[in-house]
């Protein structure tokens, strides 16, 4: 029996990867970017890896064996008929987020897209992979021959079938004013789909720019999203990054964010997960120069019988880093929420100043969160701190503002919302925080 579910596993991450080599091959030339062997090489470690199950550390609480149920297929670069009006936004007005970059099913989609807006700086980038700007490929290179050094498996399946990705590139002491949209949407198909969002970001030394990396579906399909984006942050550059995972109940959604930090650089990520029927973030922090600021806010939302997974590193190497990191998971009915915060401080990294707390919320007796902040420290002159809350809807809370002529309900709605409202409140763009509210309201 063992060996006849380790076949499985293993038949199903190779089909996989027969389809993402063809995909691949056919859709995006290597010519510039050298992704034959790029490919080559994820394609082969995934081959000589295996489908993580419980038995993983990484993976004890996280469960994939539903994915190996659904018969995917990786879509082809031909699109389905879609229209602006299908799509709904994490905004109330569209003009709130006009710079806009859409791809379906991990193809990009002109159509849909506004990235030709006035005003905008001349050298100034963002589009697609195959559109990149001679002057600027030799960078792009750059970002994707890191994914020669493979580490982990579906990174690895993303690279493998790697036919198209989202560019943002920002010139050295530029300031984008306005936020940036990646809308990278999964659509029906004939049969469950496949789909694999890469993309990459490059801010150049003095650059500013805000993204909102936003993952959605059109009508609820079952499907697997597995994304990967690769952030690079320049000397004294700022990034401010909005993560949004909204897909349908029926999606599977793994992600990898790459973040590499130079010295005296800004980065601050908010991470926003409400949908899917398993959602998997990985979160990594690279710091690659001195005095570096990373902030890293998270907020899961899990109800009926959704898992919601958020693993992070933040890793210091130089001296003068400092981060902060709050994550909060509203968990109810049935539903479980994962959260593992890892900070390396290396020797060299002396005077590190690091942050961490977890803090959750459960609505029900069967809902149940699993929540590990980690340091691990080898410097000895730093400041470090983590710690971890558990904690449910409070009776006297309740009935205070029952006692003043709220029911039940509306009393539930008002202490969940001031608990998320914590963390929405620190984006960046308001009309985002305020869909977000309303969005974690219906769940409940």
């Amino acid at each position: 029996m063992m060996n006849t579910q380790v076949a499985t596993r293993e038949m199903f991450l190779a089909g996989l990867v027969n389809q993402c080599e063809k995909l691949g091959a056919a859709n995006l030339k290597s010519s510039v970017y050298g992704l034959d062997d790029l490919r080559d090489i994820a394609a082969q470690y995934v081959f000589s890896s295996h489908f993580p199950t419980v038995k993983d550390e990484e993976w004890r609480f996280t469960d994939l064996s539903p994915l190996l149920q659904i018969p995917l297929n990786l879509p082809e670069s031909n699109q389905p008929e879609i229209k602006l009006s299908d799509i709904t936004m994490p905004v109330k007005d569209r003009a709130d987020l006009p710079l806009r970059l859409v791809f379906v099913n991990g193809f990009y989609a002109p159509h849909l897209s506004t990235v030709n807006l006035p005003n905008l700086p001349l050298d100034f980038y963002t589009g697609n992979l195959s559109n990149v700007p001679e002057k600027y490929q030799g960078r792009i290179s750059d970002v994707l021959s890191k994914h020669r050094q493979q580490t982990e498996v579906f990174t690895a399946l993303n690279t493998a079938g790697l036919a198209d990705s989202a560019v943002v590139f920002v010139p050295a002491n530029m300031s984008i004013d306005l936020p940036i949209h990646l809308l990278f949407l999964t659509a029906p198909g004939a049969s469950p789909t496949m789909s694999q969002p890469h993309c990459s970001v490059i801010a150049e030394p003095g650059s500013n720019v805000t993204l909102v990396e936003d993952y959605a579906t059109i009508g609820n399909v079952a499907a697997f999203t597995n994304a990967v984006t690769d952030v690079v942050v320049g000397e004294n550059a700022t990034v401010n990054h909005i993560r949004l995972q909204r897909e349908g109940g029926e999606v599977v959604h793994i992600g990898k964010s790459a973040i590499e930090q130079s010295r005296n650089s800004r980065y601050t990520c908010h991470a926003i997960s409400l949908g899917g029927k398993i959602s998997r973030h990985n979160l990594e922090v690279f710091q690659r120069g001195e005095a570096t600021e990373t902030t890293l806010n998270g907020l899961s939302v899990a109800f009926g019988e959704q898992l919601s997974d958020t693993h992070s590193l933040i890793d210091f190497n130089y001296p003068h880093g400092t981060s902060r990191q709050l994550h909060k998971c509203i968990v109810g009915n049935k539903a479980r929420a994962v959260f593992n915060g890892k900070v390396f401080v290396r020797k060299a990294a002396q005077l590190t100043d690091a942050g961490q707390l977890s803090r959750n919320l459960l609505l029900s007796p069967r809902a149940r969160v699993d929540t590990k902040p980690q340091l691990e420290i080898v410097a000895d002159n730093v400041k470090c701190s983590h710690g971890a809350t558990v904690s449910q809807l409070e009776d006297d809370e309740l009935f205070y503002l029952q006692s003043r002529g709220l029911d039940l309900e509306r009393s539930r709605y008002l202490l969940i919302d001031a608990f998320a409202a914590e963390m929405l409140n620190l984006l960046p763009i308001a009309g985002v925080a305020k869909m977000l509210s309303t969005c974690v309201a219906i769940q409940e």
